[in-house]
């Protein structure tokens, strides 16, 4: 059965499931996403990757800076909707906009709940080390991300996987998963889990003064910020370039063995420098240097001349 639908989202992480909500032809009468930003060289206002996507089916789209205002709950009201749909939107949900919805709110959440509530998810699981994550519909109420779990997939993180390549693979699956639970949902059949006590974390925002690698971490430490960040914000260090300190952003790494000084330069040989970590090391696999694209580590080795024995700690 088709059904009625708000849905609320703003990055690319949540274009998927619009896409899947539009193609299973349930009648999506509004989206809400952020408002356009300033971007580019020439700060133009941009629209959302939502926004964008929302105009291409013809849906309309409203950016309130906040829903707080009772005319802006009232207008949501009036749209008389079964159900909404958020994922990633960026703004808080009053009480009146959660209970505006027939059937509630649904929220699509990037990680295994409770484990990891709250606003970066993707980034702080691999971070942490997390061997598996999940994409989860839960039932959304006034608390951060306590609602009952209605639908879930567990998804593995390999030792090489970044935030970027997990946040791709969520993305696509949150977008089926979604339109299961609202098929559920529409047949009266969707089960609802509440989160288990025990266990919550919370995935705070990401901070710029978190991104600088400290070497004197053990080498899976420094391997797991470093894929954790990538590609964005990524996480970086402060090497010493054509005779001054250039700032270089590392993507990708690969544990490697060795020992020596945090931060020394053990090897340059093969595929990307070997650089010693408290306990360990790590090799640069991919590396970013300002104004420049991502390139290989061999690639990057060619260019910055790194030697054996130099410390960029």
């Amino acid at each position: 059965m088709s059904l009625r639908i708000v849905f609320m989202g703003t990055p690319d992480f949540s274009v998927p499931t619009l896409m899947e909500i539009v193609g299973q032809g349930h009648d999506v009468v509004a989206c809400y996403s952020q408002p356009p930003r300033p971007a580019g060289r020439g700060m133009e206002l941009k629209k959302s990757p939502v926004h964008e996507a929302a105009e291409s089916f013809g849906i309309p789209v409203f950016t309130p800076v906040s829903l707080k205002d009772p005319e802006e709950q009232q207008k949501f009201a009036d749209l008389d909707a079964d159900v909404a749909v958020v994922v990633a939107y960026g703004l808080l949900l009053p009480k009146a906009v959660l209970d505006a919805p027939r059937e509630g709110c649904l929220n699509l959440h990037a990680s295994l709940l409770p484990r990891w509530r709250g606003a970066a998810p993707i980034n702080r699981a691999i971070m942490a080390g997390d061997r598996e994550t999940a994409v989860q519909v839960m039932r959304m109420e006034e608390g951060l991300d306590t609602g009952a779990v209605c639908m879930s997939e567990t998804l593995p993180i390999s030792e090489t996987m970044t935030a970027g390549d997990l946040h791709d693979r969520l993305s696509a699956l949150g977008g089926d998963l979604m339109v299961r639970a609202l098929a559920a949902l529409s047949r009266g059949a969707l089960n609802e889990t509440p989160q288990a006590e025990e266990g919550v974390t919370y995935a705070r925002k990401l901070s710029k003064d978190e991104t600088r690698i400290d070497w004197s971490q053990e080498g899976k430490e420094v391997h797991d910020h470093i894929r954790g960040l990538s590609p964005f914000p990524g996480a970086w260090c402060e090497m010493n370039l054509s005779g001054k300190p250039e700032r270089v952003k590392i993507l990708r790494s690969q544990l490697a063995e060795g020992a020596g000084a945090p931060g020394t330069v053990l090897s340059v040989e093969g595929v990307g420098p070997v650089i010693a970590c408290g306990h360990g090391a790590v090799r640069l696999v991919q590396v970013q240097r300002a104004g420049k694209k991502p390139m290989s580590g061999e690639e990057f080795q060619r260019g910055a001349k790194l030697s054996a024995g130099q410390d960029l700690s």
